[in-house]
């Protein structure tokens, strides 16, 4: 019995949870994309009222805004180490439950772009990338990680890095045009 504190900030959405053997115990979500760090924080705090023991913690490494990204992964990691407790990150595109076969789903990337990537029987065959939606045929938006299915990918997954598939907007000045 290991009981995860799931945390997700790879969207507009703030997704929090607690999951013990693929049962949800707890689980809310704050919209607003520039929200994370406060929602996170309140988030958290509710879960940890309700179920204190927590044995590991699983994060969304994204694809997903470099600062939304951060403020997950950095609260997630700070957590582990203050607990002394295992972190698994996880594609947190894999994680978006989808009922069909072959799909491809999305999420906003901002400035007129989306993250996505391909799924056959589950399993990402392609991606995650980052193009213009006339780019990518038929895919799935509007949707977010589950957090019972982060967990569960946390079985097999263990990214180790944030997915930033941009470049950074701040450059250094010598590099400015």
């Amino acid at each position: 019995m290991t009981i995860k504190l799931a945390i997700d900030t790879s969207t507009s959405r703030t997704i929090v949870a607690v999951v013990d053997s693929g049962e949800v115990l707890f689980e809310k979500f704050h919209d607003g994309a520039t929200d994370h760090g406060r929602a996170l924080g309140d988030l958290v705090n509710q879960a940890l009222q309700s179920h204190p023991v927590i044995d590991a913690v699983v994060v969304g490494m994204g694809p997903g805004p470099f600062t939304g990204l951060r403020v997950g992964i950095s609260f997630a990691r700070s957590f582990a180490l203050a607990r002394a407790i295992p972190i698994i990150g996880v594609c947190s595109l894999d994680a978006i439950d989808v009922d069909v076969d072959d799909y491809i789903v999305a999420v906003d990337a901002r400035r007129n772009e989306i993250y996505w990537a391909r799924y056959k029987d589950g399993v990402r065959i392609e991606g995650p990338s980052v193009n213009k939606p006339a780019e990518i045929d038929g895919f799935i938006t509007d949707v977010y990680p589950d957090m019972k299915k982060l967990c569960i990918c946390a079985q097999s997954h263990d990214v180790t890095e944030p997915m930033y598939l941009r470049r950074p907007d701040a450059v250094p000045t010598a590099e400015r045009t």
